[in-house]
């Protein structure tokens, strides 16, 4: 038995010698994890690691304190590593190939809507970057100017050339602003709208392009802070959205045809159609209802474009007097038994709004949509019905409630959750929620210093919820694509409400964007929802195919779901790290950040030559 007497000196030197070793064990890991970085030979990504804050990162360092032994044990088989796609599958749309389009009826645009592949054809590779692949040029200069080598198609400069669409400049595309009902620029055309429609107070916020063509709409609506969602199918004019999406505008691969849009009912503040061709008249005038279903009470319709100003442009259109003067009377009909009233109409534009509810509203009777959930439409059907509007008691009261102007209505209580139309959220839920999203952003800019920068202009919340990261993020340099899974509860009403957009989206399919499209994505629990829903590699997969090179990816999920995660992105060419919680390294939560490595395709690649 030693001797309870021993001197102090004695009793000093194991514990002495145990925090030496374990100090050096500590610095030894630490150097070693900082030395490792992100990015090899990626300079953005490199400029992330080298601003990110030494404080907070070692404070949320989780790697050297939690390794997952199951990743590292050598007894278990490494990491897939993932192969190149053949150059052939640059601008690979799962959902909207033209192949597989082809095969189905030409009707309704049945062939442009969304088909994707069954699980036996999915690619499970990933999807190069032209060769000569540029980072697209900061906003607002990429508004005007996207790299050639990027989305090196000519055909619209050619088939647009007299509508002021795109021109193509050297080793660039320029987009004047013009488009095929604005040949004067769309500034002059928002001008043109905004002496009818109240767009410079707030009271419009979000806004619906309906064959969106190149965006010019869109683009120039957010110097007035104003969203627009513009779709447009896959079709004889390349690139479309792409080149929207290159020029730093939300947009969507989308057709009106025999689906419903993947939006909530009463979303948008303002639709329109600038030559869009969509026959408005057709299927009784279904696809008018549809945009109805999606039009806020009290929004504007705008319609430039064929029947208007037929008298003038009937020879022009190749058509007959009475067809056209006939195709305008039945638009006129449908917008009146919507309850749409007429605000304006000059040269080739009219403008109806819609009344604020049924009860003001002295319209023929028509047939009402039998739906118990106005909200449910993904891959439902689209009918000739009118989804009907909240109950209200006057006939001054809006439907589902009045919105604050924007950018009041960003942290107002939205109408759905004070009604209590959001099962399980209440006001103070809510305002938590807000808090708790705001102290998750600042952790992030924290983390990664471009947050919140041009550099990430288009942003994705892949399992958006009630939209507090990208309230928190509200910023004139970026907009966020807010993405409301199909098996999650259903809150993007709510997100619209707050003067954000978004849309539906099953995450075990594709994504309905051509490749790389998005510079940041962001995912909240995203792989806990799925993980027992379909492989995660496969998200993991579309996730790389629409984020650009030297893209980050952000995700805060558990910590088991997450090492699980990291394991397969780490052959992806992303380079990976994990992260404790803001709140330490005893919250089961953790987060990832990568970043995804510059490479491209080179000329022949046959998976296996890429240069990175």
């Amino acid at each position: 038995m030693g001797s309870k007497h021993a001197s102090p000196g004695s009793r000093r030197g194991p514990l002495s010698i145990f925090v030496v070793l374990g100090l050096c064990c500590f610095f030894y890991l630490l150097g070693a994890w900082q030395k490792s970085g992100f990015g090899k030979g990626d300079s953005i990504a490199f400029e992330v690691t080298k601003q990110t804050d030494c404080k907070i990162v070692e404070d949320l360092n989780f790697e050297p304190r939690h390794n997952d032994v199951g990743i590292i044990e050598p007894s278990v088989p490494k990491a897939k590593v993932f192969k190149s796609c053949d150059v052939k599958f640059k601008d690979y749309t799962p959902c909207q190939e033209q192949d597989r389009a082809m095969k189905f009826p030409r009707e309704n645009m049945i062939y442009r809507e969304r088909h994707c592949p069954p699980e036996e054809e999915k690619l499970r590779c990933l999807i190069p970057a032209p060769e000569g692949y540029e980072t697209p040029f900061p906003w607002p200069k990429s508004r005007d100017y996207v790299h050639y080598a990027n989305v090196p198609f000519k055909s619209l400069t050619v088939e647009k050339a007299v509508q002021n669409w795109v021109q193509y400049q050297g080793d660039v595309f320029k987009f004047p602003g013009g488009g095929t009902m604005f040949p004067q620029g769309a500034d002059a055309y928002i001008d043109e709208l905004a002496s009818v429609i109240p767009i410079a107070d707030g009271s419009v916020r979000t806004a619906l392009d309906t064959g969106c063509g190149v965006a010019s709409w869109g683009a120039y609506l957010l110097k007035r802070n104003v969203l627009a969602m513009s779709f447009a199918p896959r079709d004889n004019h390349e690139a479309q959205v792409q080149f929207a999406l290159e020029r730093g505008v939300p947009a969507v691969i989308g057709v009106l045809g025999t689906i419903r849009l993947p939006y909530p009912s009463r979303s948008f503040d303002m639709s329109q159609c600038s030559r869009c061709l969509i026959p408005w008249t057709a299927n009784n005038g279904m696809y008018l209802m549809e945009v109805d279903r999606v039009l806020r009470p009290g929004g504007y319709w705008i319609l430039s474009g064929p029947p208007i100003n037929w008298k003038t442009y009937y020879k022009t259109w190749k058509r007959s007097k009475e067809d056209v003067q006939a195709e305008q009377k039945k638009i006129e009909e449908i917008a009146e038994s919507l309850c749409w009233e007429k605000k304006y109409e000059k040269g080739d534009m009219a403008i109806w709004k819609k009344k604020v509810n049924a009860k003001s509203c002295r319209r023929k009777s028509l047939n009402a949509c039998q739906v118990d959930d106005a909200d449910d439409v993904w891959y439902k059907e689209m009918e000739a019905c009118v989804t009907p509007l909240p109950e209200v008691t006057s006939a001054t009261e809006v439907a589902g409630g009045e919105l604050k102007k924007f950018p009041a209505r960003l942290y107002a209580v939205p109408p759905r959750i004070a009604n209590g139309l959001a099962p399980g959220v209440t006001t103070e839920s809510y305002e938590e929620d807000n808090k708790l999203w705001k102290k998750h952003v600042n952790a992030y800019k924290r983390i990664n210093k471009l947050i919140g920068t041009s550099r990430y202009r288009n942003v994705m919340d892949m399992n958006a919820g009630l939209g507090g990261f990208a309230a928190a993020l509200e910023s004139r340099k970026s907009w966020v694509m807010n993405v409301v899974p199909t098996i999650a509860e259903n809150t993007l009403g709510v997100v619209y409400e707050r003067g954000l957009i978004g849309i539906y989206h099953d995450w075990c399919e594709g994504f309905s964007t051509y490749p790389r499209t998005y510079d940041f994505i962001h995912g909240n629990g995203v792989f806990s929802l799925y993980q027992n829903k379909c492989e995660l590699e496969d998200i993991l997969l579309e996730m790389d195919r629409i984020l650009r090179p030297e893209g980050a990816v952000l995700l805060r999920d558990e910590v088991d779901v997450l090492n699980k995660v990291k394991k397969i992105a780490s052959g992806m060419r992303w380079d990976v790290k994990l992260l404790d919680h803001e709140d330490g390294p005893l919250v089961p939560e953790k987060i990832m950040v990568a970043v995804k490595q510059y490479w491209v395709a080179s000329k022949g690649n046959n998976t296996s030559n890429d240069e990175w």
